[in-house]
């Protein structure tokens, strides 16, 4: 598996493509990441969002128009790429299949798990391909995604760091903003976060 990884926009998204058996998976396309993929990718199958906020999703459009292949969006999600809840002017997408929960596809051959972990908004999910989760806007280096955000819940958060602490097996964190992690090293400082989410719902 080869990972080519690109910041997008002015909140620096990251923009991932993934390589395996010479076919290419895009994930989370944000701002202006249409050139960039179209110059990395030569037997591109699918588009995959780990959420709907518009710095993950915004090539959608210009990606679907040039490749025509599949969107793949959290269900609880998909109405964001029709109409950003941050007001962001978002180039309009569908989402050609909408996932749900902890689902697990096979894109021509290739093993996808979306594991579901709602909180920075109601879909918000990691894509785990093989021994490696792109994390998006749920697990960041030493932190976690935003959850005051309109569609947002502390309550859902709470309980997907929760789901998250449980996790025996470790994966290399590809997040959708910095640098790589690791689940273990991410789980060291998740209680911190889990109690800063419980002092806030509980104000």
């Amino acid at each position: 598996m080869q990972i080519k990884i690109q910041p997008m926009g002015m909140t620096q998204t990251n923009c991932y493509i993934v390589t395996i058996d010479k076919k290419e998976i895009i994930i989370d396309p944000g701002i202006d990441a249409a050139s960039w993929v179209l110059h990395n990718v030569t037997n591109p199958v699918a588009i995959l969002n780990t959420h709907g906020h518009y710095d993950h999703v915004w090539s959608n459009k210009a990606l679907k128009e040039k490749l025509n292949i599949p969107i793949y969006c959290p269900k609880e999600d998909v109405f964001m790429l029709q109409k950003c809840p941050l007001g962001q002017p978002t180039p309009p997408s569908r989402a050609d299949y909408a996932v749900v929960g902890d689902e697990l596809l096979d894109i021509q051959g290739i093993k996808v798990q979306y594991r579901h972990f709602a909180g920075h908004t109601p879909g918000c999910s990691i894509i785990q391909i093989k021994d490696v989760w792109f994390s998006g806007d749920f697990l960041f280096q030493q932190s976690i995604g935003r959850w005051d955000f309109p569609f947002s819940s502390g309550k859902s958060m709470l309980q997907s760091l929760e789901k998250a602490m449980s996790i025996e097996e470790d994966y290399t964190l590809y997040p959708g903003h910095g640098l790589s992690t690791t689940l273990k090293a991410e789980q060291r400082v998740l209680p911190y976060w889990i109690e800063e989410v419980k002092k806030n719902l509980s104000h």
